[in-house]
């Protein structure tokens, strides 16, 4: 297996400096020079990387690279049942490490690869989302990098709370004076610069927990990337992300939320419920197993019913008695526990979405990915409850992944290798040369020693 090194890639796409002016000025009546270029997009990483998807039923790990056409290819696949997580949060750190180290090693031994740094979803922590406007003077010179620089840090600094860490400060536009919807200030002249952010922050000791267990597996975390956005960068078209869409990525243990407009992520929420509760739910109503009432849902489960769900006897093995000891239900009494509880999750994403005000921004277009998504009837119910244009997600197509492991449940790691990649649309802009986080810290504190 080779033991290749590589140097984590900074948490943040940084802004590259406009190109030089072709001649001196020629006067005040001239127009102001423009950048070149619009603000890139994150730069295409080279080598082999890997991506690790911590989730509260499973854990999965890529290995990927971009290939001479600028196509991500998958080196390596590695999934593993999870444990010790709830709800996105580490709660036994021998359990995590165990499929940490599990998923990163099976897809180590495809990919013939050894990482030493992975890019992980962000779900733990309570993930909250928050706009920001800044101002920072210019006087009347052209805006430089550093000017773009200091308005996201000064973002940055007023969005940040005690026992919070920022994770995110995605610009999703600028203003230079009176002129609106900027994409690129630099090199235009202007008194005032503002800013328009989207800062993801998470509870740090959270975030620590997390960083403990995949050091525990000799890896460390270069970046951390919020879970909706990862999932929409692998399944949502351009069309969608640039018109408006919202994605619901439905976990295990959590359903994420994020909005997309005009290119950018405007919104993102999390909440505490995902199909593990349809499983739980089941199991307590019908005194069956976990694995048991896991089985009856894939296999027979459904959010709406149907008039053939009465006469359809199903049989449902009892905890606690002997093998073989069964009773008989009738699938109508499935769909009975299940619709209330994903009506109540789609309830709550509704009112999470009346609550950021983006109704206009959102559009008409819904998009569910992840594992519980893929629930007979759910695309149905919300639908109906949302009101809006419901599809089903499934993360977009990845050189060297077969199709039978490339469903809704892995639009977020796909996402994130996307990230990885270089990809990404979006822009997170790192804005100081000292790393502000604890996460930062500890990944220059390690690099330095290997």
């Amino acid at each position: 297996m080779n033991d290749m090194t590589r140097s984590a890639e900074p948490r943040a796409a940084r802004l590259v400096a406009g190109k030089p002016d072709a001649g001196r000025s020629l006067g005040p009546h001239l127009p102001p020079p423009m950048a070149s270029d619009p603000l890139p997009r994150r730069p295409l990483r080279a080598g082999p990387f890997g991506v690790l998807d911590v989730g509260s039923t499973k854990v999965t790990c890529l290995i990927g690279r971009v290939d001479g056409d600028g196509k991500l290819r998958v080196l390596g696949f590695g999934m593993r049942q999870s444990r010790g997580v709830r709800a996105g949060g580490i709660t036994d750190l021998d359990g995590a490490e165990q499929a940490v180290r599990g998923a990163v090693g099976d897809a180590e031994i495809q990919a013939d690869h050894r990482l030493r740094s992975v890019i992980v979803n962000l779900t733990c922590g309570a993930p909250e989302s928050r706009l920001f406007g800044v101002q920072w003077p210019v006087g009347g010179r052209a805006v430089t990098e550093a000017d773009v620089r200091r308005v996201v840090q000064e973002g940055r600094a007023r969005a940040a709370l005690e026992g919070r860490e920022n994770i995110h400060a995605l610009p999703l536009g600028f203003s230079v004076d009176a002129t609106l919807g900027v994409a690129d200030p630099r090199g235009l002249h202007c008194d005032v610069l503002s800013a328009r952010l989207h800062v993801v922050d998470a509870a740090a000791t959270a975030l620590r927990n997390l960083e403990t267990a995949v050091l525990r597996c000799e890896l460390y975390i270069s970046e951390l990337v919020s879970a909706p956005l990862a999932a929409g960068l692998s399944a949502l078209v351009e069309d969608e992300r640039q018109l408006g869409a919202t994605v619901i990525d439905m976990g295990g243990g959590t359903t994420g939320i994020g909005v997309f407009s005009e290119g950018n992520l405007l919104h993102t929420a999390q909440l505490a419920v995902g199909g593990s509760h349809v499983t739980n739910d089941l199991a307590r109503v019908l005194s069956t197993s976990v694995a048991d009432a896991e089985r009856l849902k894939t296999v027979y489960g459904n959010a709406e019913g149907s008039p053939d769900d009465e006469r359809e006897i199903l049989s449902v093995p009892l905890v606690g008695e002997e093998e073989h000891h069964f009773t008989k239900i009738p699938r109508s009494q499935l769909v009975d526990v299940i619709r209330p509880r994903l009506e109540e999750t789609f309830e709550l994403v509704r009112e999470r979405l009346d609550q950021a005000g983006l109704a206009r921004e959102a559009g008409t277009r819904v998009v569910l990915t992840g594992g519980a998504s893929q629930l007979a009837g759910a695309r149905e119910m919300a639908g109906r409850v949302l009101d809006r244009q419901v599809r089903l997600g499934r993360p977009l197509a990845l050189r060297g992944l077969a199709d039978d492991v490339s469903g809704p449940g892995l639009a977020t790691v796909a996402g994130l290798l996307n990230w990885a990649g270089g990809l990404g649309p979006l822009a997170d802009i790192d804005t100081s040369d000292e790393p502000a986080g604890w996460i930062s810290r500890v990944v220059i504190f390690i690099r330095n020693r290997l």
